[in-house]
């Protein structure tokens, strides 16, 4: 049985979490379970991820994948046409319409995506902008000291 976690001390004393705060209390809540095809989600290095889900039956033109911000949407809708013309005996092969979101990091992008054999594969990286990843900054002597010009304030240029 889950249980609920409240979340919302944690608003009180964090700045610039909300994201990751919203996604742990929608986690919480109680989901119906899911009827869509299985997947796997595997981890292949530092920054990128594979999603494996078996589509069975399922053409290229059936599927679509939609990011949106940090969404990813898959869904599948099989031709309402049937070719056959019998009788089901045991029906064990679903062609339902089906649609499953993942909630993406910052950053994390599809790369790619492939169907082959029954298996979409989505390929996602993780792509930090320049700015954001790690660099050395320069340490610089007294005497070599940088300089910065002060620009005279607004109340400055006024008394002037």
């Amino acid at each position: 049985m889950r249980t609920a976690f409240d979340v919302s001390p944690l608003f009180r004393s964090s700045v610039g979490f909300d994201r990751v705060l919203s996604a742990l209390e929608a986690t919480s809540r109680a989901q119906p379970i899911d009827p869509g095809p299985a997947y796997d989600i595997l981890k292949s290095s530092e920054d990128a991820y594979r999603i494996t889900m078996a589509v069975a039956g399922f053409a290229e033109d059936d599927l679509t994948l939609i990011q949106e911000r940090n969404t990813l949407v898959v869904s599948g809708r099989m031709p309402t046409e049937s070719e056959d013309t019998g009788q089901y005996l045991h029906r064990g092969i679903v062609g339902r319409a089906f649609q499953h979101r993942f909630e993406l990091a910052d950053h994390v992008k599809v790369a790619a995506a492939a169907l082959k054999h029954g298996l979409l594969t989505i390929e996602l990286k993780r792509e930090l902008p320049d700015e954001m990843k790690p660099h050395r900054i320069a340490i610089t002597t007294d005497r070599a000291r940088p300089t910065v010009e002060a620009k005279p304030s607004a109340a400055e240029k006024l008394a002037a």
